[in-house]
């Protein structure tokens, strides 16, 4: 397994979001604009920040504040939208977006 440090926590936050909802980093480079195509449910986030925030403390060596803002940081750079109703799919929700 490959240490957590600063210089990949990125990475492996998003790997980590992207297993969550059954996807891989493969598949996201195959997919242009996968974090807006793709979703995820408002408790699938709630986990996510569950694992985040006690990592980004320990790889950062800061406080829970400092920390929860550097994880706003993560979900809106790379953070998928939330999508709580499991019957709709994206590209249905895309082309109901689209002008």
């Amino acid at each position: 397994m490959i240490r957590i440090n600063r210089e990949n926590i990125g990475d492996h936050l998003v790997d980590y979001q992207l297993t969550m909802v059954g996807k891989t980093v493969a598949e996201a480079m195959k997919t242009p604009e996968w974090y807006s195509k793709w979703t995820m449910t408002e408790e699938q986030q709630d986990q996510l920040r569950d694992y985040a925030i006690p990592l980004i403390k320990k790889i950062f060596k800061c406080n829970k504040k400092r920390a929860e803002g550097i994880f706003g940081w993560f979900l809106l750079q790379f953070g998928l939208r939330i999508d709580n109703n499991p019957k709709t799919t994206n590209d249905a929700d895309l082309q109901d977006l689209e002008l």
